[in-house]
């Protein structure tokens, strides 16, 4: 069983999310699947008639404008009547919500809902979660769904999301405030800088490496397997769906295997260091290299530093970054010499101005500590490195340079 975890920050309050699985009825499961449906149909349609509005009158349909409309599309399609009537107002709010992230920058355009990919709709409210029943009250159910509530709560339910995975599993997850502030970040030395790789997912300052135990590569002998056995069934027939069933089942466990790993890593971090430095990494971009995309996106380097900024702000810990053309890599971390010469299959090299024999992602991960350290305005005290300063070992050089 996973545990999810978010975090949002508002006026400094704690909103924490709790993921249970949920074991409905036949008949529950019937309702929560309408449910899916029309929230899906009118989330597309809703859709639809944005981009029309806009295509062919240059004209932006606000939420309320569509939920206006709703209550005519119900005397149109009565089944829409069959469901909670928040879960589609949520459904046209999030189709908003997705516009203004695409207008501002921050995500692609919105896509149409597929039946056969992860299902979900929301609740702001009337949900009530007993634990000593061990049962979920959702308004539309007659009867308490059971769930597995492994782990309380203390706080005020905000919202509620049903899921249901492509492999027909349940979950709901609640939204809590806790009414509980974030801790004030704790300033100290005790700081880590970290060298994301493929290899190795991470590699600290302080010689600690996080292997990449490349879950999605060991499976993929499998999962070309399975793949072939699927194109083989003919499309529509019961032996199609149940391989595509197994498929994603498959692809499930790997997704699980990944985040179980990156928790623990993450957790680990946190709890060691009260300052962690990261690369600002563009990895959209990286993705787009067809020859690593499969490696960097079975790494998830945009998870790991999900997971470690919002369990940094739990603990009161903090999370910087240093620029993304910073030359971490080709920079001596004990002497600060500049060494332009190194490629990217180069894993070891010898400095030339002190002699020094540096791992390539350890001698990164120092210096990513070192610029981020300046950045922040702290010193460092750490006894594993000298760091002297940069400016003037880079003088020293080209001093040298023009003498020989």
């Amino acid at each position: 069983m996973y545990v999810v975890c978010i975090n949002i920050c508002i006026f400094a309050v704690m909103l924490r999310a709790f993921k249970y699985r949920i074991l409905p009825t036949d008949e529950q499961k019937m309702l929560l699947d309408k449910h899916f449906g029309c929230v899906r149909f009118l989330y597309n349609l809703a859709l639809e008639t944005k981009s029309a509005a806009y295509l062919g009158n240059k004209i932006s349909l606000s939420y309320n404008e569509l939920s206006a409309q709703l209550t005519d599309l119900k005397k149109e399609c009565e089944w829409l009547r069959e469901v909670n009537s928040q879960c589609l107002q949520m459904a046209l709010r999030n189709l908003d919500n997705s516009f203004q992230n695409f207008f501002k920058g921050r995500a692609s355009f919105p896509n149409f809902k597929k039946k056969t990919a992860k299902q979900s709709f929301q609740l702001p409210q009337n949900v009530l979660v007993d634990f000593k029943s061990g049962c979920i009250f959702l308004p539309k159910f007659k009867e308490p769904i059971k769930a597995v509530l492994h782990r309380k709560f203390d706080g005020d339910i905000k919202t509620v999301t049903i899921s249901k995975t492509p492999t027909g599993k349940y979950f709901v997850s609640v939204l809590v405030d806790n009414h509980k502030e974030l801790p004030k970040p704790i300033k100290s030395n005790n700081a880590v800088g970290i060298d994301l790789g493929i290899k190795t997912i991470a590699v600290c300052s302080d010689g600690t490496e996080y292997a990449n135990p490349k879950h999605l590569q060991k499976a993929m002998v499998k999962l070309k397997w399975m793949q072939r056995q699927l194109s083989k069934k003919q499309k529509g027939s019961t032996r199609r769906k149940a391989w595509k069933f197994r498929i994603a089942k498959q692809h499930e466990k790997i997704s699980n295997q990944r985040k179980d790993f990156l928790h623990k890593a993450t957790n680990e971090i946190t709890n060691r260091f009260d300052l962690v430095i990261l690369e600002d990494l563009n990895i959209k971009g990286m993705v787009k290299n067809h020859k690593l995309a499969g490696a960097i996106s079975d790494c998830g380097w945009n998870m790991f530093e999900t997971m470690l900024k919002y369990k940094s702000e739990w603990k009161g810990k903090r999370v910087e970054y240093i620029g993304r053309f910073e030359p971490s890599s080709k920079i001596c971390s004990c002497c600060g010499a500049m060494n332009n010469e190194l490629t990217l299959d180069v894993i070891e090299w010898i400095c030339d101005n002190c002699n020094t024999t540096h791992n390539r992602d350890r001698n990164a991960a120092n210096n990513i500590l070192s610029f981020g350290l300046r950045n922040t305005g702290v010193e460092r005290t750490l006894e594993y490195a000298e760091q002297p300063s940069l400016d003037g070992a880079l003088k020293r050089k080209k001093r040298l340079s023009s003498v020989i």
